[in-house]
């Protein structure tokens, strides 16, 4: 498990992280009516620095309002957001990489299923980065639970009652000996992992599911696919069945928590040769230098935070 740091912030002010609470008869805990990012925050040679945050902060906004979610917006700025990351990392005198995990939720009390006009609280918490998978490649699993298609719940929302399904698929990947699932869409296509996007190579050509297929579009994602045009890779979101997985000359998962994990083997059929390939391998040392500063070509994907 991530080691937790001592302060959170919750609604208007820093308190303990055991203080950081929710009533029980909110929406947030009856219904899982909260959105969530989460983003990195890395050591730079300037002193920690926020990923891609204006995107994470956007993210946060379009969850919330398509999931009718009508107060966040109104009640938070850009540079109120990025005020309360800076005042929280020095409130726990961050010294390392750490992950931000950003929640809006409805803690309205009994209000029924609806989302509109309802209050809202804002919770905000750090932990060591400590990736979701391991480094010298994963084992996946076809999983026995499909996606939750977009016409039931917005894929593109980061909705936390949604993510039951990503414990099922993922608990039962975990059941049977494997690292983590891979998700299929109601059509049978390739989706992603229980949390993170998936990337295949093929011929030369770095290729992931689109954006139709039911999928979180991932900011590590989009990332990705702008690093691997910088480099000269060609690139590609269109469908990809299961398969096309177990014939793909390199397989990896991409992800805040995932960063970029190889994949070793799907459904007991190795991928390649079993080692990371090198496509993987630079795209891996690449988004490390985007995080930390070293390559100042991105220096616009980072906010500096002190």
């Amino acid at each position: 498990m991530a080691r937790i740091y001592d302060k959170a912030f919750l609604d208007s002010s820093i308190v303990p992280i055991g203080a950081a609470t929710m009533s029980v008869a909110s929406s947030a805990v009856l219904y899982g009516l909260s959105v969530y990012s989460v983003f990195p925050i890395c050591t730079t040679k300037s002193g920690l620095a926020a990923f891609r945050i204006d995107d994470h902060f956007k993210r946060l906004a379009d969850s919330a309002r398509i999931m009718g979610i009508d107060t966040f917006e109104r009640d938070w700025t850009r540079e109120r957001f990025i005020e309360t990351v800076r005042d929280l990392v020095a409130a726990n005198t961050v010294s390392e990489d750490v992950f931000a995990r950003v929640s809006v939720h409805v803690n309205e009390l009994l209000p029924g299923t609806r989302s509109r006009g309802l209050s809202t609280a804002v919770s905000m918490f750090l932990y060591e980065a400590a990736p979701i998978l391991p480094g010298g490649g994963a084992r996946l699993k076809t999983s026995v639970w499909r996606r939750v298609p977009d016409y039931a719940i917005p894929s593109r929302a980061k909705v936390n009652g949604a993510y039951v399904n990503s414990v099922l698929a993922k608990q039962d990947a975990l059941d049977s000996g494997y690292d983590d699932c891979v998700f299929l869409d109601a059509s049978g296509h390739v989706c992603e992992l229980s949390a993170a996007n998936i990337f295949i190579v093929r011929d030369g050509v770095l290729a992931t599911p689109g954006t139709s297929n039911d999928i979180l579009e991932g900011i590590s994602r989009r990332t990705i696919l702008e690093l691997a045009r910088d480099m000269g890779i060609a690139t590609s979101e269109r469908v990809i069945d299961l398969t096309e997985l177990y014939i793909a000359d390199e397989v990896f998962a991409s992800g805040t928590s995932a960063f970029i994990s190889p994949v070793k083997e799907i459904d007991k059929r190795t991928i390649s040769n079993g080692e990371t390939g090198a496509v993987t391998s630079a795209l891996k040392k690449k988004y490390r230098e985007v995080l930390h500063g070293e390559d100042p070509r991105y220096a616009r994907l980072l906010t500096n935070l002190r």
